[in-house]
């Protein structure tokens, strides 16, 4: 097995990267500067493959003889799309750590049929928002039966964003741009559907407001539903009105170690019948980084493995929800699902 890492010198990448060396996957880390991919590949005996987005070819070429591409690199909505197409020419299965829910839903509307021409499985958002929300999703859609009103809600603390991150959060997307699930398709709209949330754990119920929540896009797609709309908790009044970019580039890299051993995330889903039947879940961990670099990982291992179905699947269409979830328990993330 041998598993190419576009985005290898980035935040995320390099520590996707470890996560690799240390489960003795081979893999070739690909991307445009050599400087620093040499650098991420230190110690390693990693292969550096040079490869810019805008060369579709050498794209191509680097992921030729891998069996999975793992891609760290965003913004995804201006990144991704040249990475995806490169893999698919390549014959080679792929996942990627993006967050951002309309670039997740361009990805099924634009490369399912090329996916499946090719017989390689794409499978984007497997980060620690996107993938532990969609198998929890599954599983409470699962315990309700036929749902009629879903919501999920994500609430990020006592952490910090990297770059990266900072750069991907468009708020106009993020915020009014998000999608809510309605009878079939997907619309933006007005105000959500409540204004607080109980988070476990929480000594007081949580502001939430509308997100554009990478299940939105996925959970209908394998859970009957009628609608279903996503809610961040905290404040966020300072990413409304955008960050300049001067002002990230100012900032570190990334949070530190000890910043992201103690960052928290919690996504909760509720499913509700339209006879009032109730299911409830819950998903937690701790350095959201971290787990993502874990769980892109292992999605890529897992596909060249098992395999699944040719096209563009969402996370639970491509691999056992409690099976996954039960692997990230072994990586200190907590998950349940009750019915009440």
């Amino acid at each position: 097995m041998k598993i190419a890492l576009n985005g290898a010198s980035g935040f995320t990448g390099r520590l996707a990267v470890a996560e690799l060396a240390r489960r003795g996957i081979d893999a070739v880390l690909v991307g445009r500067d050599p400087e620093r991919l040499r650098a991420a590949a230190a110690g390693t005996g990693f292969e550096v493959r040079i490869a810019d987005i805008g060369d579709q070819d050498a794209l191509r070429s680097a992921f030729g003889d891998v069996d999975a591409v793992v891609n760290t690199a965003g913004p995804f909505a201006r990144l991704g799309a040249p990475v995806v197409r490169a893999a698919i020419a390549a014959e080679a299965h792929y996942v990627d750590t993006t967050g951002e829910q309309q670039y997740i839903s361009d990805v099924f509307g634009a490369f399912a049929s090329a996916a499946a021409d090719a017989g390689v499985t794409i499978v984007p958002a497997m980060a620690d928002d996107g993938g532990p929300s969609d198998f929890i999703g599954h599983l409470v859609g699962e315990a309700a039966g036929t749902v009629d009103v879903m919501t999920a809600a994500l609430w990020y603390r006592d952490g910090g964003f990297s770059r990266g991150t900072l750069r991907s959060l468009d708020p106009d997307l993020l915020f009014d741009g998000a999608l809510r699930y309605e009878n079939g398709g997907w619309t933006t709209y007005a105000e959500p559907s409540r204004l607080s949330w109980r988070f476990p754990g929480a000594a007081d119920a949580v502001r939430v407001g509308k997100a554009a929540l990478p299940p939105v896009v996925t959970v209908p797609r394998h859970v009957p539903v009628r609608s279903m709309e996503g809610l961040l908790g905290g404040s966020f009044d300072q990413l409304t009105g955008g960050i300049e970019p001067a002002f990230i580039d100012s900032l570190p890299e990334g949070p530190d170690d000890a910043q992201r051993r103690q960052s928290k995330w919690t996504i909760c889903v509720e499913a509700v019948t339209s006879a009032g039947r109730a299911a409830f879940g819950e998903v937690e961990g701790t350095d959201g980084y971290g787990k993502t670099a874990v769980i892109a990982v292992e999605a890529a291992r897992r596909l060249v493995v098992n395999g699944a179905n040719a096209g563009v699947l969402a996370p639970s269409q491509a691999f056992d929800p409690e099976s996954f979830l039960g692997f990230l328990s072994g990586h200190g993330v907590r998950w349940l699902v009750t019915e009440g």
